[in-house]
């Protein structure tokens, strides 16, 4: 197998990362790092375990590690996030557990769901992270909801409505965009565009080159960011954060990117990617980029990244140990949540973590 082509290098200089990460600069990059090889290394353990069938489903989120990042580090603790498909990662970065993660992904006892969502659909209301739809598109008006509450109760929560590029094509996107600029609303719209709606490239969504444009249609300012910069994303996520909290309105953020994986373990994108697609996006590869960045800094080097990967590993193992060993939820934990009085005969527990 052929060597990956080296990523394009990230064009920063000491005084530069101080304007737009702040005077702890090395350490926002180091944390970033940290999480964003964390999760590339689930993304590969989760994957094999699924082709082993110890998960029933994996939906990796290959390449798009720096939007997620940045997101989940530039947002306070009283904003919610509505996730797409692939933000699993801001609810780790905000301090949802790994190995609660984990249990979600074997849909285990341990679950807080409880088996009931599928894997990669996570809950973590400790984290202002809601739970995520398969339906593509619902979340933005969802968000946009929120939004509208906390400029009426005066919270200085903002709304991170997260999705992808497909989803600019689905009546929610119109919707919520409307309202939120009627009402201008505390709300940062996320388009994280990988540019392939699961098999449809992004120039059969829309005539529009970059979907940011799309905002001044609806009142409000749009930003097209690389989104494999980790820098220049974050400093976006916080200039589109504070403007919202500040009572500016919304705005629309597009992050474009290239999906570095099978939309799931349920596709085959050798199918309708060019030939070429896979080397473009490794070239692209946010996690490398950064590691390329740190070790020009001087904030990196081979023994420090090993020493990273063994402590990565053996809490990924020990995760996945645990879910492993742990029960599948109680037949009667059926009814929790569901109706106000349990049948005759069952009973109720408690969720995990309630």
């Amino acid at each position: 197998m052929s060597e990956p082509p080296a990523p394009l290098p990230l064009d920063y200089r000491a005084a530069d990362l101080e304007r737009a990460l702040g005077a702890d600069w090395s350490r926002t990059l180091w944390t970033a790092y940290r999480w964003m090889r964390t999760a590339r290394s689930l993304d590969e353990r989760m994957t094999a375990l699924q082709r082993q069938g110890r998960v029933g489903f994996y939906g990796p989120a290959t390449g798009q590690e720096a939007v997620s990042v940045a997101a989940g580090l530039a947002a306070r603790p009283e904003d919610w996030v509505f996730p797409g498909l692939r933000e699993q990662l801001v609810a780790l970065v905000r301090g949802h557990p790994v190995a609660t993660y984990v249990h979600h992904l074997f849909a285990d006892g341990m679950d807080p769901a409880l088996g009931r969502q599928m894997p990669c659909h996570p809950t973590a209301r400790e984290v202002h992270y809601v739970s995520m739809s398969s339906c593509v598109g619902t979340q933005v008006t969802h968000a946009v909801g929120l939004a509208y509450a906390a400029k009426l109760r005066r919270d200085p929560a903002v709304a991170l409505a997260f999705f992808g590029d497909g989803a600019t094509s689905v009546s929610d996107f119109h919707a919520g965009l409307n309202f939120a600029g009627v009402f201008q609303l505390p709300v940062l719209f996320v388009c994280t565009n990988n540019q392939w709606a699961i098999s449809l490239p992004v120039d059969r969504q829309s005539r529009v080159p970059a979907l940011a444009d799309k905002a001044k249609e609806y009142g409000f300012p749009g930003r097209r960011v690389d989104g494999t910069d980790f820098v220049a994303t974050y400093r976006a996520f916080a200039e589109g954060l504070e403007r919202a909290r500040a009572g500016g309105g919304p705005s629309l953020l597009e992050c474009v990117l290239y999906r570095m994986s099978a939309h799931s373990t349920s596709d085959d994108p050798g199918r309708y990617q060019p030939a070429d697609w896979a080397q473009r996006a490794a070239e692209h590869d946010p996690v490398r980029r950064l590691e390329r960045l740190l070790g020009e800094l001087g904030l990196l080097s081979e023994d420090l990244l090993r020493e990273l990967q063994r402590q990565i590993d053996g809490a990924l193992r020990e995760a996945i140990a645990a879910a492993e060993g742990t029960p599948p939820p109680p037949a009667e934990s059926l009814f929790r949540d569901v109706v106000a009085a349990v049948p005759a005969g069952g009973s109720s527990p408690a969720a995990p973590g309630s």
